[in-house]
């Protein structure tokens, strides 16, 4: 549907139909009021956003009193290791959501060298975000982004490495990620941009647990997406998240378990309101660079269902 067409739809209909139902794009449900793509898809973490990065956006469709849902399966396969996420969330109008992840890396025999011969870490994610100020799309004519807070606690079962992780390594099991995202719509260009600030002890996302014997302190990430629409129900777009770097200093040996940032090229696909499929180039860079010394670049394939 041509954006001009928008225009002459009362601003009162113009509700974002809120995440991680559909990829990041810009398209009206018809009938509805509702524009498809303005919220996200589900990131690793199951906030609504990007794949890699939340977004000040609330999950569903749900807007007003309404109360909506959705649920993802994300798979991340890189060079020597791969994850599995799946998830769901829970949006109460376009003012809150609720959000729960499970994540599962499998490491391979990439450790083996360390004793640990396929190894999984794995970890359960628990989210809330509240929208503070702005709206996307009733904003999109002015410079005011929509503005949200939100939590991610999440807990890490390390497996084998689990003794070391939370001994010699300083590091702890358990720990919470707090965010602050601006997501800025441009309605008529088509375009779509975030920034979010998160403050972090997360090591690998926290699945190498939190902090360490070195870096224990929280320290302030920048995150930023795009996206553009290129037809009413694709969009392309591009994500970087920046990552702390706690256990570069170990007893391990410097640099072993050095943590670089994360970087992704997606194409995202909404069919209807109801189903989102994303595919991305991801670059994570190096991960335990003393067993593995090359940077992990791969695929991600996400799909997610809302209502």
């Amino acid at each position: 549907m041509p954006f001009a067409l928008l225009r002459t739809l009362p601003r009162a209909a113009l509700v974002c139909a809120a995440a991680g139902v559909t990829g990041p794009a810009l398209a009206l449900t018809p009938g509805q009021g509702k524009l498809l793509l303005t919220g996200g898809v589900s990131s690793i973490d199951g906030a609504a956003g990007g794949g890699l990065t939340p977004w000040a956006v609330t999950g569903s469709h749900a807007t007003g009193s309404e109360v909506g849902g959705s649920a993802f399966f994300t798979r991340v396969k890189v060079q020597d290791y791969a994850l599995s996420v799946c998830g769901a969330a829970i949006g109460f109008g376009d003012r809150a959501e609720l959000s729960i992840a499970r994540q599962d890396f499998d490491a391979g025999d990439n450790l083996a060298p360390l004793g640990l011969p396929g190894l999984h870490l794995k970890q359960n994610i628990l989210g809330a975000k509240l929208r503070v100020a702005g709206d996307a799309v009733l904003d999109s004519d002015t410079l005011m982004p929509q503005i949200a807070v939100g939590a991610l606690y999440k807990k890490t079962d390390a497996g084998a490495l689990g003794p070391t992780l939370t001994g010699p390594l300083g590091a702890k099991d358990s720990g919470t990620d707090l965010y602050l995202s601006a997501t800025k719509l441009f309605l008529a260009q088509g375009v779509l941009l975030n920034g979010t600030l998160r403050a972090t002890r997360a090591n690998q996302n926290g699945l190498l647990g939190f902090g360490g014997a070195a870096a224990s302190r929280y320290k302030f990430q920048p995150e930023v997406s795009v996206a553009y629409l290129l037809r009413r129900e694709l969009a392309i777009g591009a994500e970087y998240r920046a990552k702390p770097d706690n256990l570069n200093e170990s007893v391990l040996g410097t640099g072993a378990l050095k943590e670089d940032d994360w970087s992704d090229l997606f194409l995202a696909w909404a069919p209807n309101k109801h189903l989102s499929i994303t595919l991305a180039w991801v670059d994570l860079g190096h991960i335990a660079p003393a067993v593995q010394p090359r940077r992990q670049r791969g695929a991600y394939l996400s799909a997610q269902i809302g209502f």
